[in-house]
């Protein structure tokens, strides 16, 4: 999915964010001033090297999803599944992460250019994976964590003290 940001200078740029419905893991991102057929093509093929493609895209029916991404989807041999217009419904995972992404951070942060929102979306992925909890995973993180019974419990500060980590050591 495309999720448009403002800068601090009120300039448009899009993040594009590739979702796994499976762990509601977040796999890929990438930040651009343009976005274009070409560029999004791009993006997948960087998002899934050699034999790591998923066997289908669920994806929004933007305009910015060109000829040319559909060709290549289609060479890497993944099912595109456009979702109908109007209708984010069909890719709740997608959708609630960036809900989710604008409420956690994206609200709280100015962002100065597409560098600088890199870096941020860098920290936030590691925090999103990593650390925060999720009801539909039984509130573990995307990427599994092991549980911690005994010992101190320390904080880490997370995008700058925006979230914390909590672990026990």
């Amino acid at each position: 999915d495309l999720c448009v940001v403002r800068t601090l200078t009120f300039e448009c740029l899009f993040a594009f964010l590739v979702i796994g419905h499976g762990r509601r893991q977040l796999l890929w991102f990438a930040v651009t001033r343009h976005s274009t057929a070409e560029w999004l093509a791009q993006q997948i093929v960087e998002a899934f090297p050699r034999d790591t493609a998923p066997s289908y895209l669920v994806r929004d029916n933007d305009g910015a999803y060109g000829q040319t991404f559909k060709d290549r989807v289609r060479a890497m041999g993944i099912r595109d599944r456009p979702i109908s217009p109007r209708s984010p419904w069909q890719n709740p995972y997608a959708e609630r992460l960036i809900g989710t992404l604008r409420r956690d951070c994206l609200d709280h942060v100015l962002i100065f250019g597409e560098r600088h929102l890199r870096g941020i979306l860098t920290l936030y992925s590691l925090y999103y994976n990593e650390t925060r909890t999720h009801l539909g995973l039984g509130k573990d993180a995307p990427r599994r964590r092991a549980v911690q019974r005994s010992g101190t419990i320390v904080t880490t500060q997370v995008l700058s003290g925006l979230h914390h980590r909590y672990v026990r050591i």
